[in-house]
C-alpha cells in the first residue's frame, strides 16, 4: 500500500477464504497495514501466514468447512479468542462448479448455496452479535462477482448465490447501521484465482477480451486497495450498503463464449 494512513493499524480482522486468491491478497494487505488477521479456509493457510510473517505481521488460521453451522460458529469464536476481538470481517470464501441447467445435481446446488450464501449469513450473524455487544462499531466486507451482472453458461447456482449475497448485504447494512457497523461489497470480475483454475486458457482469454479496460484479467493487487479503503473508517466512514465493481468495466458487457450449437451441447 501507499504511505497514506488508512487508520487500520492495531485493528483485527477475520477473513474467510484466506488461503489463496483474493482472500490471501486482502489478508496480506491488511497485515501490512498493521492489522492482526485470522484466516479461515478448508485449505492450508501456510503460504499466506508465511507471507504475513515475512512482512512482520500477525496472523492466525482456522481450518473450517463453511457448509456446517457448528464449524462457522466455532470459526468466529476461535478468531475472537485468537485476536481478542473483531474489528473487521471479510467474507471471500466461495465454491463454484460448472453444471448446465439440465445436468444440475441437487448436491452441487446445495453445496454452492451453503458455502457462498448461508455460511456468509451465519458468520455475519455471529460477528454482528460480537460487534454489537462490544459497542465499538465495526466493518464487514463481502466479496461478490460480476456474474451477478453477466449470466454465465453452466453457472446457475453460482450466479444465484452471488446475487443472493448482494441482497443479503443490503439488508445487513441497514440493520447494523444503528450500531455504527458498516457493510459493503466488492465485486471482482476476471481475476486469476483458484475458482477459475479449471478453465482453459482459451476460455479465460474469451472472458478477458470482453474487459473494456485493457482486455485483460485483473491482478490480485488491484483488488486489495479497494477492499482496504472500504474497510477504513478514515476513507469510507459514510459508505455502507454499497456494491463496488473492480472489474475493468466487465459488468457492462455480456459474456459469450461460443456459438449456439456449442451452447446446445451443454444440455444435450
Amino acid at each position: 500500500m501507499s504511505a497514506l494512513d488508512l487508520g487500520l493499524r492495531g485493528k483485527t480482522a477475520l477473513i474467510t477464504g484466506g488461503a489463496s486468491g483474493i482472500g490471501a491478497a486482502i489478508a496480506t494487505a491488511l497485515a501490512k497495514e498493521g492489522v492482526a488477521v485470522c484466516l479461515a479456509d478448508r485449505q492450508s493457510c501456510r503460504d499466506t501466514l508465511e507471507a504475513i510473517a515475512q512482512q512482520g505481521g500477525t496472523g492466525y488460521a482456522v481450518k473450517v468447512d463453511l457448509r456446517f453451522e457448528d464449524q462457522v460458529h466455532s470459526m468466529v469464536a476461535q478468531a475472537i479468542d485468537d485476536l481478542g476481538s473483531l474489528d473487521l470481517f471479510v467474507n471471500v470464501a466461495a465454491s463454484l462448479a460448472s453444471e448446465s441447467v439440465t445436468r444440475m445435481m441437487l448436491t452441487t446446488w446445495n453445496d454452492i448455496l451453503a458455502t457462498n450464501v448461508t455460511a456468509c449469513a451465519l458468520a455475519c450473524r455471529d460477528v454482528a452479535i460480537h460487534m454489537i455487544g462490544r459497542g465499538q462499531g465495526g466493518v464487514m466486507l463481502i466479496v461478490g462477482s460480476t456474474v451477478m451482472y453477466n449470466p454465465a453458461y453452466a453457472q446457475a447456482a453460482y450466479r444465484v448465490s452471488k446475487t443472493g449475497l448482494k441482497a443479503y448485504m443490503e439488508t445487513l447494512a441497514i440493520e447494523l447501521a444503528p450500531y455504527g457497523i458498516r457493510v459493503n461489497m466488492v465485486t471482482p470480475g476476471s481475476f486469476p484465482t483458484p475458482l477459475v483454475s479449471h478453465l482453459s486458457s482459451e476460455q479465460r482469454w474469451a472472458a478477458a477480451r470482453e474487459v473494456p479496460l485493457g482486455q485483460r484479467e485483473g491482478q490480485l493487487s488491484e483488488v486489495a486497495p479497494l477492499a482496504l479503503a472500504l474497510l477504513s473508517d478514515t476513507f469510507s466512514s459514510y459508505i455502507t450498503g454499497a456494491d463496488v465493481p473492480v472489474d475493468g468495466g466487465l459488468h457492462l458487457r455480456p459474456l459469450y463464449f461460443g456459438s449456439s450449437e456449442e451452447v446446445k451441447r451443454f444440455n444435450s
